[in-house]
């Protein structure tokens, strides 16, 4: 088996091991009494929606994590992994759990600067590979704007 299809696969069960792990620390996060009483965005998709983004963000996010430690190996691509790996994992626990929208907010913000950061430093050492990123970038802009809207409604 490549390299290549190793770390593929390694970071599919990383990322998906992510999600699992932050649904557990959710507590029942949407389905709480909660979260269905809050005023929500208008723009907030239907709970389906929730389970299609993620999957195809973190296929995505692992082919170009693939193809991202091929060509920056090293402490600092394992560093910024680890802190995105936390932060995503942190926000459910943060915003479902302990429902503190507002820390939530600046959680998330956290969130997206680093996925900002792999999409604006190394979209152009890897080429067209770099939009594999767009989806979990935009899905957090989108989530931020859902989270923020909670936080200022409520």
């Amino acid at each position: 088996m490549s390299t290549h299809i190793q770390y593929i696969l390694i970071f599919l069960v990383l990322n998906f091991g992510a999600l699992a792990i932050g649904s557990y620390f959710m507590n029942n996060g949407p389905q709480s009494n909660w979260y269905i009483t809050l005023n929500r965005a208008p723009w907030t998709p239907p709970g389906w929606f929730f389970g299609v983004a993620w999957t195809t963000i973190m296929v995505c996010f692992s082919f170009y994590l693939a193809y991202l430690l091929a060509l920056k190996p090293g402490n600092s691509f394992w560093i910024v992994f680890a802190i995105q790996f936390i932060l995503n994992i942190a926000w459910n626990y943060i915003f479902f759990n302990q429902q503190q929208t507002g820390f939530g907010l600046i959680e998330i913000i956290l969130l997206t600067a680093v996925v900002g950061y792999y999409l604006f430093q190394f979209g152009s050492g890897l080429g067209i590979k770099s939009w594999l990123i767009a989806p979990y970038f935009i899905w957090l802009l989108i989530a931020t704007s859902l989270n923020a809207y909670i936080y200022l409604k409520n």
